[in-house]
């Protein structure tokens, strides 16, 4: 499994950018699985639905699967805030690719997604985990760098890019749980 995080400010288009990858890899044949941290309450089922009741009843674990799909949804008591590496440690081992989206702070290898028209300071001369910016304004950015700078409006060539630096992406879970 080869894992890669997107960072980069509120608004600098990672959603979009995770979006545009997943279909470029799976014309190339690979499955993909994408990580997501959420800053907030939120909800995947919706009043009324039985998923909805059993976790309103009480339930920590609610499970529901049919021949198309498979949903565990886990409710904490108190407060929790899991790693990005116990996230991973739950996914189906039969994945190619893994897209973390958020986890900002994390110590995976990280493309940073950046637009001049932000005014947001970068994070690649702080964040070693940064391998490469993506980008729409190569001639903007603030600080000189030797990592790759990639079209953030091309997501095929991102993808290529990815597929071909492989190896430096390689997952492995023994080294962080």
């Amino acid at each position: 499994m080869k894992v890669v995080g997107f960072a980069g400010f509120s608004g600098s288009g990672k959603t979009t950018l995770v979006e545009q990858l997943i279909p470029a890899f799976k014309l190339r044949g690979l499955r993909v699985s994408v990580v997501k941290h959420a800053h907030h309450k939120f909800d995947i089922d919706h009043p009324g639905k039985d998923t909805w009741r059993h976790r309103e009843a009480g339930a920590f674990e609610v499970v529901v699967a049919s021949a198309r799909r498979l949903v565990l949804m886990r409710e904490f008591e108190r407060a929790t805030e899991l790693s990005v590496h116990h996230l991973l440690a739950e996914l189906y081992a039969g994945v190619d690719w893994v897209l973390v989206e958020g986890f900002k702070d994390s110590d995976l290898q990280k493309i940073e997604v950046w637009r001049a028209a932000s005014a947001k300071p970068a994070r690649y001369p702080d964040d070693p985990f940064i391998v490469a910016i993506a980008t729409d304004r190569p001639e903007q950015l603030p600080e000189a760098t030797q990592r790759p700078v990639l079209d953030l409006n091309n997501a095929d060539a991102l993808a290529g890019w990815l597929v071909d630096n492989g190896e430096r992406f390689d997952y492995n879970p023994d080294a962080y749980l």
